[in-house]
């Protein structure tokens, strides 16, 4: 039985723990900060009272590391709400938000930008990543669509043929980028070492309103666990809520990956964490699956971004498949994880 008290412990929990790990991070870098100050320095941008902090100190956290840390924060927020949906989607706790080619669909339209700048004459890569994806989501959908359904299991299988297909765009281009070589392969690692405040509103805006609205979708998304007739006879409508949250996850997902690359791990193993924990109810396995990707998106990035425990500095996709690999087959080896 649901129940609303359990959702806002969760969340209240969650929602503090993230918080002291962003004050934690922030702290953190080759100018060591401390958390009091740190606190004192977000107060200040926020404009809630005015606390005395040293300019440098609050030009460091304002200016250099809060923007990167609410942006992993952002990403992983959008990142493990989309694979909970994917998983309870496709039914299968390996799904993740690239199952369908988004993550490939923002790195052709990325690579693109970077190793062709004469013909994506845009500036940056954000919006080639976001278009990229979008577009990827919508032809597998088409090509699995016929006559008014979209089987689950054509719709996997488009996906990994288009995703084998733009991989090998991706890797043409790549060759043939010559002096943006670098540039290319670090964003397909998935990265968050150039974040600005325009990357968190680029990506902000849309996660959280996305988020929301699926939000309203999860007694649908419990139900589609039933099965596709059993939920039409329960009354949800089932195409059309498929397409809706199929839209949704992949929005959310291409508003992450244009603004920090190919992050992989974070929705596939966040999302099966938290069901374990809380159990397989959408309305309490997204919210909380949300704010846990976010809080270990930021500590993945703090690794990286300091290079704690004897690590060098290095892209955030490499510590999440570093931590997330080993971890997932812990999972697989330790606990059931065969069914929803």
């Amino acid at each position: 039985m649901f129940r609303p008290g359990r959702l806002g412990s969760w969340s209240i929990g969650l929602s503090a723990l993230l918080i002291c790990v962003v004050i934690a991070s922030a702290a953190l870098g080759p100018v060591r900060i401390d958390p009091l100050t740190v606190s004192r320095a977000i107060l200040n941008l926020a404009g809630v009272g005015v606390h005395e902090v040293p300019a440098t100190h609050q030009t460091i956290v304002a200016d250099v590391r809060l923007p990167r840390i609410l942006l992993a924060a952002t990403v992983g927020f959008a990142l493990a709400a989309a694979g909970t949906v994917m998983q309870g989607f496709f039914r299968n706790p390996l799904a993740d938000p690239s199952i369908i080619g988004v993550s490939s669909g923002a790195a052709v339209g990325a690579v693109a930008a970077i190793a062709f700048p004469a013909l994506v004459p845009i500036g940056s890569v954000h919006l080639p990543a976001f278009v990229g994806a979008l577009v990827t989501a919508f032809l597998v959908y088409a090509i699995a669509t016929e006559g008014g359904r979209t089987p689950v299991a054509t719709l996997l299988l488009a996906g990994v043929a288009i995703q084998a297909f733009l991989g090998a765009v991706i890797s043409f281009m790549v060759v043939h980028s010559g002096e943006n070589l670098r540039e290319a392969v670090i964003w397909m690692m998935g990265h968050l070492h150039r974040s600005s405040w325009g990357d968190v509103g680029f990506a902000l805006p849309v996660t959280v309103v996305g988020v929301l609205v699926l939000g309203a979708y999860t007694r649908e998304m419990n139900v589609l666990l039933l099965g596709e007739e059993d939920a039409q006879n329960l009354g949800v409508s089932v195409e059309r809520t498929k397409l809706l949250l199929l839209a949704l996850a992949s929005l959310v997902t291409a508003a992450g990956v244009a603004v920090a690359g190919v992050i992989g791990f974070v929705g596939l193993v966040v999302p099966h964490m938290m069901r374990l924990i809380v159990g397989p109810d959408h309305r309490i396995l997204l919210p909380t699956s949300a704010l846990a990707g976010a809080s270990f998106l930021v500590i993945a990035d703090t690794v990286a971004r300091v290079g704690a425990f004897g690590l060098p500095i290095v892209p955030v996709g490499i510590v999440t498949a570093t931590v997330g690999a080993p971890f997932f087959l812990y999972l697989l080896t330790s606990r059931e994880v065969h069914a929803l």
